[in-house]
């Protein structure tokens, strides 16, 4: 008993701020998913209203928030594997023998992450530009025609999710270089030994040393992926024809647009149990394969 309330004291100052900044916020933003809460009841309470479900019912039929849905969901489906596979690529690049100035590649690689996402938006915008773009320049010397990347329905979004590939791969292929790391030498001569390719050596023993960190590592990709805010804001505004509208740009434009922030407050719950369903989903099958 003395030993447990120790441990509580200790523990006391951490989950106090937890509260305060994060389950008091989450609980107020419950209360107002339930309610009709508008500018008019910024400006006087007494025009709020409780309507129970009914922000998440209209939601359900609200044909922009299945539009948005959609092109998330378009997002993390393309973006994920690509993503990943991509920083599993650089990891292994890293971790070669053959791989020289490691310690220059891997700051150059990581360099991504630690940018200002707005600000190397506002650069892709331009690079990608239709007119004066360095992209459709580049095109343009092998004799293929300008392409609007940004302005046809078809190509904005794989462009957002290219910009978001390279903006976020450094972070998973640090978690990666450090599973490669950990797997011991002796399995790989081993497996030179008895004649396997360097193919069969990374389906087979690199894969699956590596299957919880590839756990770890879808389950943080697909969360964020959901997330998907900052790029369609900067580089399209959801045009062209809404088709680079996600779920929280369209939360940001319900709650801080048309201050519907009770309808706001409900879709920031509906991505919540999507993000919840997908992660458990995740989760359950590493389990299943024994990863966790």
């Amino acid at each position: 008993m003395r030993a447990s309330l120790a441990g509580w004291v200790f523990a006391a100052p951490a989950l106090a701020v937890l509260g305060i900044f994060f389950g008091l916020p989450v609980l107020a933003a419950l209360l107002l998913s339930l309610t009709d809460f508008d500018l008019y009841a910024l400006a006087d309470s007494g025009n709020l209203r409780f309507v129970a479900l009914d922000n998440y019912l209209d939601l359900l039929r609200t044909p922009l928030f299945w539009k948005a849905l959609g092109n998330t969901f378009y997002f993390v489906v393309i973006g994920v594997p690509l993503s990943i596979a991509v920083s599993l690529a650089a990891a292994l690049l890293l971790n070669s023998s053959v791989a020289r100035m490691r310690a220059l590649l891997r700051t150059a690689l990581f360099a991504p992450v630690v940018t200002t996402l707005v600000a190397v938006a506002v650069i892709w915008r331009y690079l990608f530009h239709t007119s004066y773009g360095l992209v459709n320049w580049g095109l343009a010397q092998v004799g293929i025609a300008p392409v609007d990347w940004l302005g046809d329905p078809r190509w904005a979004m794989p462009t957002i999710i290219l910009f978001a590939v390279w903006k976020n791969f450094g972070y998973n292929m640090v978690i990666f270089l450090a599973g490669l790391q950990a797997i011991p030498g002796d399995l790989y001569e081993a497996a030179r030994i008895d004649g396997a390719s360097r193919w069969r050596q990374f389906i087979h023993i690199t894969l699956p040393q590596l299957g919880p960190v590839l756990l770890v590592v879808g389950v943080i990709t697909v969360s964020g992926y959901f997330q998907l805010f900052a790029e369609p804001y900067v580089m399209t505004r959801g045009d062209p024809l809404q088709s680079t509208v996600s779920v929280l740009y369209y939360m940001f434009e319900e709650g801080f647009k048309w201050w519907n922030l009770g309808r706001a407050s409900a879709v920031a719950f509906l991505l919540f149990l999507i993000i919840l369903a997908a992660t458990t989903l995740l989760l359950r099958v590493g389990r299943r394969k024994g990863l966790v």
